[in-house]
């Protein structure tokens, strides 16, 4: 086992720390930040991660476009984001510094890779001389350590070519890290053993670069000391680490157990949802079948027959598909059938910024259909949160017979956190009986209270009916011209979905019941919106609260009582003002918005400036 060198000085105790990785999209930093990640998990800190790639497959080395980043930042209390600015920065090549170096605090530690800071590389970067030798980066920690050369001595006698030599440099520089912040490598080399079993130069190369890294920092005299970030004090309970995607994948899988119905994933591959399709193909033991069409709209409209035979129909996409899906998921509101569609959110319009975050497909999912098809419509606030509304969502498609959108992003999809692991006694009963009484059968009766209508499975004997897009007969089902009956159908879809508003859980309030300021929100604003509610409470400023919407069509009943609370509301986020437009239609609520579509999550920081903003304005009207 991995020990930390005894020194004179013992480690410096620090509450978090915030590391990003940075290099050229070849160097590894995704798996070197997931690395460190999984190790500070099992350390049991708390973490939250924020990985940052290229658009492009194999942008040209070296290039500013093509700069890969990972950002963790791990904790001994409760955190919610990925930090507003790393401690630490590690920039493998010049590229990678200089988009990145921004970021660094004044003091921060700097890491570079010397070894990268050629000529060629700092031309690609457009530095006209070395930042390490011109004195720009003076105001930082930095340290210079030639990697490549280093590492390429740890691996002599293998046999390798020096290209690939170079390739496993990156965990030399995870090895630095593991020693400077007091982790063990174990862990990481039984992942390597795994891994690269069969290939097992490779493994060996990657284990002596870790290894030799982390030999370095114990026996180098550039750091004079090393940290230690405490376990969290977490709730009692077993946790892993899990990012968004494989929660609303597991999510998915346990409502189908909850369910007791098979499961069925129609998917066409886009980027940031590809995931979801990865996890539920590894998941034919316990049911489920997915399904990878030629296009989105093929993908749904397998779901749409899934659920038609009585499966639970499941498609997944980000908004350009959730736009070539829009003709089908208004067939599934015009025939009534469960159904859930995934839109992991994505910088657009059009292909936009395809690995970047955004939340700006809130106001598609409500209307981006022809005529009023009103549907459900949820959204979980952290990667964790993706499990849990997962199941929701399938507890109201199949309640209410109704296709379901869940809005997941970028953000949530690929970052991580410690998420405890429900005990199955927990999870709730969401299974529903299809109809199979033959006598007075009518495929559009409806339930009393839910106004859901009779789901009956194809083949059932006396059960016989047609579904399809043309608008039906209340009752029967048949396909129905009449002005006043198409009226009726239209008021009855539409009063379904509001009945939801009866059966979901309260908005909670994050602070006090009533003050001057409310802060609400959705989706992965949840973070950085609970951090400056409570840095706003640590500075004495306790009449400002929160409030976040996991369910966003229709609102919590008691959604109208909390926003007039308060004497100002403020909405950030992540697009042009999208919920602040519903809030404001709906409730008649001068709420005001804070908006930013940069690709990025919200910085603390931000929301605080701007809380203290209104806050300002609140006291002005109390003096007038």
């Amino acid at each position: 086992m991995t020990t930390i060198r005894e020194t004179e000085s013992p480690p410096q105790e620090l509450d978090r720390v915030t590391i990003r990785f940075a290099g050229d999209s070849g160097d590894g930093m995704q798996l070197t930040g997931t690395q460190f990640t999984r190790t500070a998990a099992v350390y049991g800190n708390d973490i939250s991660t924020l990985p940052d790639y290229p658009a492009e497959i194999r942008a040209p080395a070296g290039s500013l476009p093509g700069v890969s980043g990972f950002q963790i930042s791990f904790s001994s209390s409760e955190i919610h984001t990925p930090g507003d600015q790393p401690d630490v920065l590690v920039a493998m090549n010049p590229a990678a510094l200089k988009t990145n170096v921004m970021d660094l605090p004044a003091g921060g530690a700097l890491i570079v890779n010397s070894d990268a800071f050629t000529a060629q590389n700092l031309t690609k970067a457009g530095y006209g001389t070395s930042p390490l030798q011109d004195g720009s980066l003076k105001q930082y920690s930095l340290f210079e350590i030639p990697i490549s050369t280093l590492n390429e001595r740890s691996l002599d006698g293998l046999d390798m070519t020096s290209k690939q030599k170079d390739l496993t440099k990156n965990f030399f520089a995870l090895g630095i890290m593991f020693w400077l912040y007091g982790r063990e490598y174990d862990g990481t080399v039984r992942w390597i053993e795994e891994k690269f079993g069969k290939r097992p130069v490779v493994a060996e190369a990657n284990t002596r670069a870790l290894k030799a890294g982390y030999a370095f920092g114990e026996t180098t005299e550039i750091f004079h000391t090393h940290y230690r970030v405490a376990p969290a004090h977490l709730a009692p309970g077993t946790y892993r680490n899990i990012t968004g995607n494989e929660a609303t994948a597991l999510g998915m899988l346990a409502a189908s157990k909850l369910a007791k119905r098979p499961l069925f994933y129609g998917s066409y591959p886009i980027t940031p949802a590809s995931d979801i399709l990865h996890q539920l193909s590894g998941y034919k033991n316990f049911g489920v079948k997915t399904f990878q069409a030629e296009d989105e709209i093929a993908a749904i409209g397998a779901a749409i027959g899934a659920a038609y035979g009585g499966a639970m129909g499941l498609t997944a996409s980000s908004g350009p598909g959730i736009a070539l899906k829009s003709e089908a998921l208004g067939l599934a509101v015009m025939v009534e059938l469960p159904l859930v569609v995934v839109d992991v959110q994505r910088a657009g319009p059009s292909t936009g910024m395809p690995t970047k975050t955004e939340q700006a497909d809130l106001l598609q999912v409500m209307f981006g259909r022809n005529s009023d098809s009103p549907l459900p419509v949820v959204a979980p606030a952290t990667p964790g949160e993706c499990f849990d509304l997962a199941i929701e969502a399938w507890r109201l498609a199949l309640k209410y017979i109704t296709p379901v959108v869940y809005l997941s992003d970028a953000f949530l999809a690929t970052g991580a956190e410690p998420w405890q692991i429900p005990a199955i006694e927990d999870l709730p009963d969401i299974s529903v009986a299809n109809w199979t009484e033959k006598e007075g059968f009518h495929p559009y009766e409806r339930d009393a209270t839910t106004l859901a209508r009779r789901w009956a499975v194809p083949g059932t004997p006396g059960l016989e009916h047609r579904i399809g897009g043309l608008e039906k007969a209340d009752i029967t089902g048949n396909v129905s011209y009449d002005p006043d009956n198409h009226h009726r159908m239209q008021l009855l879809r539409q009063a379904k979905v509001a009945r939801i508003a009866d059966d979901i859980p309260p908005l909670e309030v994050f602070g006090p019941e009533r003050g001057d300021l409310l802060i609400l929100g959705w989706g992965s604003t949840y973070g950085a919106i609970r951090s400056a509610v409570e840095r706003l409470h640590g500075q004495g400023k306790g009449t400002v609260a929160h409030a976040h919407l996991r369910h966003l069509n229709p609102f919590p009943a008691n959604t109208e009582k909390v926003l007039r609370s308060y004497r100002r509301v403020l909405i950030p986020e992540v697009n042009l003002g999208q919920l602040l437009m519903l809030i404001r239609a709906q409730f008649l609520i001068d709420a005001e918005g804070y908006d930013r579509v940069r690709g990025k999550p919200f910085t603390i920081a931000e929301i605080v400036t701007q809380a203290d903003r209104l806050l300002s304005l609140a006291n002005q009207d109390e003096e007038r």
